[in-house]
């Protein structure tokens, strides 16, 4: 922290200057842009005087008005955490106070201290984030992304390639101070330009579509927290309007990224679907690996800045470390994928959908496998909630139709974006089973049929026992199912009775023996 600011890091870290008796624990937090003092029930967020190429606090008017704008962006969606902005003032006797009348030396912002433990970043450590959880995580994202203006423009990939300029001068530098080694520099630049070029006509078509909005622009693990229950985004980006001005799946690929790094690709893959099964555009799966890459990439030149500011030692040695692992990852998420069609059919209760995610994650090095279930797409074509309940007319023989034909076409649009896609329907029909086959056909890749069976005691109970889930099929829907045949069966047959592990095995066993 340069000189300058001590006095105001003294002040903000003395109890007095909070009302607290003396000797009262003040916590700080330092970030490479903040200090935070924790006090109390409070905590003051203190802007650091630095400057870098992609963020200036060098002066006061400029920190004055990085906190006027994260009190208003991070009140879209933690009102009750961001309470209010104060200035640091200086009074005749030399003396600081909060908000008085003499001259301003400093801002900072008051927020509600929350339990640290609650951070999303440490339950991903300790094993506490949880597929239902990241459910509704993965809500609110959508919900506050749908709640923003669009900026309609024409330049998506114009913007993106200064965002990885950016990026690429922070990493050069690195590479000077013997943080990162230039090749792997070289080798990540060189495959994230290619991969922009690919889908650059995608990216300026998202643009102009209004699929820019100016979200939360930073939104990691550590970004969230679970405030009175409901999993809560904060510290958005206040220091720059054009890294905050994003297409909004590169604002959600900060997120993956981040569960991926942490070596839960499970929870990624959930976060993915539920996103994309809640309304974005299966085309937008192509810009997935760039997005997810590039935040990889800022996350490397954040560590190795860090590690800069550190000096000597094992904290910094940890942050290089770190550094060349979010590069590492950023190379990996670039690598090709070889998309494939993957159907699983059965009657309710046989656990397609349970079995879709547990072979999806490995499917894709990008946050997995995309899983079009025909339950959701159900869902969305009467304009609900995946969980939504609907009335018997909505499982009539031309609805389902129409539910099987948007499967087919989205899991087209998914393959063309190159998404390894997994089909989960019941598939009764051969002529169902034989509509999703072309479909592999016309993309010419690879399909495999699965075909799961159980017997019907346990599909009752497994029926019987549902809850929370897309499918409305209960045990009449599930008795009229086993009275009909579903006719010669090609596909490869799977006992699902038994444990999940044993059904992912042999799941992976019919696909390795497929191309």
């Amino acid at each position: 922290m340069p000189e300058p600011q001590q006095p105001v890091i003294d002040f903000l870290a003395d109890p007095a200057s909070h009302g607290l008796p003396p000797g009262t624990p003040i916590e700080r937090i330092d970030t490479h842009g903040a200090s935070v003092f924790l006090a109390g029930d409070r905590a003051f967020k203190l802007k650091r005087a630095i400057r870098f190429a992609y963020l200036d606090f060098s002066t006061l008017a400029l920190r004055e008005r990085a906190c006027r704008t994260e009190l208003a962006v991070n009140r879209r969606t933690a009102p009750g955490i961001y309470l209010g902005l104060h200035k640091i003032t200086r009074g005749p006797d030399g003396r600081f106070g909060f908000d008085g009348d003499g001259e301003v030396v400093e801002w900072v912002v008051e927020m509600e201290r929350f339990d640290q433990s609650l951070l999303f970043d440490r339950m991903a450590g300790e094993g506490r984030l949880t597929p239902a959880l990241m459910q509704e995580l993965t809500d609110i994202v959508w919900e506050f992304h749908q709640s923003l203006a669009p900026v309609k423009t024409a330049d998506g990939a114009a913007r993106f390639a200064r965002i990885m300029s950016g990026n690429l001068r922070e990493l050069q530098q690195a590479a000077a101070e013997g943080v990162l080694a230039s090749a792997a520099i070289d080798r990540v630049n060189r495959r994230s330009e290619e991969a922009l070029r690919s889908v650059a006509g995608l990216l300026d078509r998202r643009a102009a579509d209004g699929f820019i909005r100016r979200g939360h622009g930073d939104l990691h693990l550590r970004n969230i927290c679970l405030w009175q229950g409901r999993p809560t985004l904060f510290d958005a980006i206040e220091f720059s309007e054009e890294l905050a001005t994003i297409d909004r799946l590169y604002d959600l690929a900060f997120l993956l990224m981040d569960i991926e790094h942490r070596g839960a690709r499970d929870l990624a893959n959930r976060v993915f679907n539920r996103y994309f099964d809640r309304g974005e555009t299966e085309e937008g799966r192509a810009a997935l690996p760039l997005f997810m890459a590039v935040r990889a990439v800022i996350r490397a030149h954040v560590a190795a800045s860090i590690a800069r500011r550190q000096g000597q030692g094992g904290q910094a040695e940890a942050s290089r470390d770190q550094s060349r692992r979010y590069l590492d990852l950023a190379l990996r998420l670039l690598e090709p994928s070889k998309p494939r069609l993957i159907a699983i059919g059965g009657l309710s209760g046989t656990g397609k959908s349970t079995l879709a995610y547990g072979l999806a994650p490995a499917l894709d090095p990008a946050a997995g496998a995309r899983v079009l279930r025909s339950d959701v797409i159900r869902k969305r074509l009467r304009g609900v909630a995946p969980e939504t309940r609907l009335p018997p007319d909505a499982y009539d023989r031309a609805v389902t139709r129409e539910v099987y034909e948007n499967l087919a076409r989205d899991a087209a649009r998914a393959i063309a974006a190159g998404s390894v896609v997994i089909a989960d329907a019941v598939f009764g029909d051969p002529a169902e089973r034989d509509h999703i086959e072309q479909v592999a056909r016309r993309a010419a890749v690879g399909f495999t049929g699965l075909w799961l069976e159980a017997p019907a005691a346990i599909l009752e109970a497994r029926v019987r026992d549902r809850r929370g889930d897309a499918s409305d099929a209960d045990a009449l829907v599930l008795r009229r199912q086993l009275e009909r045949s579903a006719g010669p069966m090609t596909w490869r047959i799977l006992g699902a009775a038994g444990p999940l592990t044993e059904t992912v095995a042999a799941a992976h066993e019919a696909l390795a023996s497929t191309p």
